[in-house]
């Protein structure tokens, strides 16, 4: 039976409204099935040209748009845990501000919901500037039982492309306030719920990579974030000891390499356990 969808689409401060207005419409206006709701989270006071070009996408859209303003910047897990919050239905898309949708995405994705499944991502491709010179692809298992193996190991989903059930989400308590692993987490705690688990081969989503991608995958702030959500997914059991172990060591020391070996690591480390 058709389902409605909702895409839900963060905004703050450092993005850049021309990334925005094409990342909206290529998840709205361009898509073979529109979604039939968009709820755009507001984290934090913008500047003025993005506030601007935020009420000209509510004005023009058409599919009906609702903007949650949220009064202070709380962070990517706690804006859309108030996002989720807006949206009317159960079927929920996310999206990021500077990525472009496949104009075939939610067409591709909505079949596979409708058919029970809880939670459906995508591969991806990434660029730089143009968005038809692709740098690197990020692929993704497919295979359920393979979904839950990796997802102990590095993160079976690619957050900007998946589709999820809202109602499963807020059983298992939502993103919550994790920096920078809020996404791992919710998947983790997912798969514990037994959620019906799939991925799309083909890329449905284009990735802005900018420059200094991969100096933020490193660095103190995001050791930090490793080892709290490791630490976490033991409490939980979604990992054994030697799991955790193995997982401080090689996704822990990826963190403080230097960045040029952070780049090689991981496509040969880290991304081989993605595909």
């Amino acid at each position: 039976m058709p389902e409605q969808l909702s895409l839900l689409l963060p905004v703050w401060a450092g993005d850049q409204p021309d990334f925005l207005a094409e990342a909206f419409r290529s998840s709205v206006d361009a898509q073979t099935r529109r979604p039939d709701q968009v709820v755009i989270v507001r984290d934090g006071p913008v500047p003025e040209p993005l506030g601007e070009k935020i009420a000209e996408l509510v004005k023009d859209s058409p599919v009906p748009v609702d903007l949650v303003e949220l009064e202070h910047n709380v962070g990517l897990g706690p804006a859309l845990d108030a996002g989720l919050a807006a949206c009317h239905h159960d079927v929920v898309a996310r999206m990021d501000a500077d990525d472009i949708s496949l104009p075939h995405r939610f067409a591709v994705q909505m079949p596979i919901m409708e058919s029970g499944i809880d939670i459906v991502g995508s591969g991806l491709v990434e660029f730089a500037d143009d968005p038809d010179e692709i740098v690197a692809t990020r692929a993704v298992p497919t295979d359920p039982a393979e979904i839950r193996r990796r997802a102990r190991f590095a993160t079976p989903f690619n957050h900007p492309t998946v589709v999820y059930r809202r109602s499963l989400v807020i059983g298992v308590g939502g993103y919550t306030d994790f920096a920078k692993m809020e996404d791992y987490l919710l998947w983790a705690k997912l798969i514990l719920a037994d959620a019906r688990v799939a991925n799309v081969a083909e890329p449905l989503v284009k990735y802005r990579v900018g420059a200094g991608a991969y100096a933020r995958r490193g660095g103190l702030d995001l050791l930090r974030a490793e080892i709290a959500v490791q630490r976490r997914f033991r409490e939980l059991e979604f990992t054994t000891r030697r799991q955790l172990v193995r997982n401080l060591v090689v996704r822990g020391g990826y963190r403080l390499v230097p960045e040029g070996l952070r780049r090689s690591a991981y496509r040969r480390v880290i991304a081989p356990y993605r595909k």
